[in-house]
């Protein structure tokens, strides 16, 4: 049995090597302070967690449960990044400055995804089911987003920054949000990468909408007030009775 584990061992080396390949030139494509293989291999948390997870995820697929359990525990000790050794993780996918971040273990997340600080991809059923997001190819998530339930987030999907998804969101949108909602086709500017800085709201952009034409009708009013002579209650004299001075009883509550 040793002797088997080993030569699979052996064997896998060659798609291991050529995946690490692979993650190193993704935080070569999505970071530009990455400089040298040697710095993005010895100092990103983000790539020592993927690795980490896939000996997990091999060890989770044989059946030793509680030695998969073991290493994502390491993993999350040593990267402040909490990845189920049950989860699926696809080729290619960046974790950017990726303390806090939460992968549950039915959740899948495609190749050439990006994933920023503190996201959460998590479950709202306690069924021993398919409870955690879905995400296909390229999906960008904001900083502190969270993700919740068996909802399938199409690819080329971008999440903002703080957002909480709790409905299916379709291949190349993007929501903003608390519960995020779908920006207008007109947003859809987004390229490579989610540009934080620029993300509309679409709520405040109905708040303005309306605080706009309410100014509008009062200029409006305020016009035609003016030519019929109508004075306005802030100009009009008081009807209050002005305050002789006497205290108010003390008033209780029963």
């Amino acid at each position: 049995m040793l002797l088997k584990a080993a030569f699979r061992w052996i064997k896998g080396i060659p798609a291991a090597v050529t995946r690490a390949r692979e993650d190193i030139e993704a935080v070569r494509r999505n970071d530009p302070a990455a400089r040298t293989a040697a710095e993005i291999v010895l100092l990103y948390p983000g790539v020592h967690a993927l690795w980490m997870h896939r000996v997990a995820n091999d060890l989770w697929g044989q059946g030793a449960v509680f030695s998969a359990r073991v290493v994502s525990h390491v993993n999350r000790f040593v990267t402040g990044i909490e990845i189920h050794p049950g989860a699926t993780i696809g080729r290619r996918v960046f974790i950017d400055h990726g303390m806090g971040i939460v992968i549950g273990e039915t959740a899948t997340v495609g190749d050439d995804c990006l994933l920023y600080k503190g996201v959460v991809l998590g479950g709202v059923s306690l069924n021993r089911t398919k409870r955690h997001p879905q995400l296909g190819e390229g999906v960008v998530v904001g900083s502190n987003a969270c993700i919740l339930g068996a909802i399938e987030i199409g690819s080329g999907a971008r999440i903002g920054s703080g957002s909480v998804v709790v409905r299916a969101v379709p291949q190349g949108a993007t929501v903003v949000g608390v519960p995020a909602r779908i920006i207008v086709p007109a947003h859809h500017r987004f390229d490579a990468a989610l540009d934080h800085a620029n993300l509309p709201d679409p709520v405040m952009d109905v708040v303005r909408m309306l605080i706009h034409q309410n100014d509008k009708l009062r200029a409006r009013i305020g016009h035609l007030e003016e030519k019929l002579g109508v004075i306005h209650e802030e100009e009009a004299p008081s009807q209050i009775p002005a305050f002789d001075g006497e205290e108010l009883p003390d008033v209780h509550g029963g």
